[in-house]
């Protein structure tokens, strides 16, 4: 399944002792910013951050793994924020995430994947960029023993436009 995506970044998550998630994060190929400060999911209607972490995910090669809550699953909405500096001025940054569930994209349900736009990135600059995902209908939800590992997410990110280019 890795193969299939070379060249981006993946999200195994994987079920653990039955009360949580597997985060294992592998960065390959260089990122547009030049560091992740930190990164956090949060239960987009309470606020209240489920995960967190200070470790830098930008450096390409290295796997990192986080705990992520099983109940991240029942969130209506969730929010993902991002905090990132970059040397570079970048007109117009974005970010494309895909789910796969056994090498099958299952979201989003067009194979282009989620595209988010952060926009214009001032040179030398540390920048906080909140998304917001809403999660399918409960009628529409896969159980979790299907999910527990066998989704695999991808992003990449880029910027469109670099600045005199």
């Amino acid at each position: 399944m890795r193969d299939r995506v070379n060249g981006e970044e993946y999200f195994d998550f994987v079920r653990q002792n039955g009360n949580v998630w597997l985060l294992s994060h592998k960065s390959s190929g260089s990122l547009s910013f030049q560091n992740l400060n930190w990164m956090n999911l949060r239960d987009g209607e309470t606020g209240k951050i489920l995960w967190q972490s200070t470790d830098d995910l930008s450096q390409p090669g290295t796997e990192h793994q986080a705990r992520v809550p099983k109940k991240i699953l029942k969130c209506r909405i969730v929010s993902r924020e991002i905090n990132f500096s970059s040397a570079e001025q970048m007109e117009k940054f974005w970010l494309e995430q895909k789910v796969y569930l056994k090498n099958e994209v299952i979201e989003p349900s067009n194979a282009l994947g989620w595209q988010f736009e952060f926009g214009f990135v001032i040179p030398n600059s540390t920048n906080t960029w909140q998304s917001v995902i809403e999660a399918a209908p409960e009628a529409h939800m896969l159980p979790a023993g299907l999910l527990s590992g066998n989704v695999l997410m991808t992003r990449r990110q880029n910027d469109l436009l670099r600045h005199g280019e």
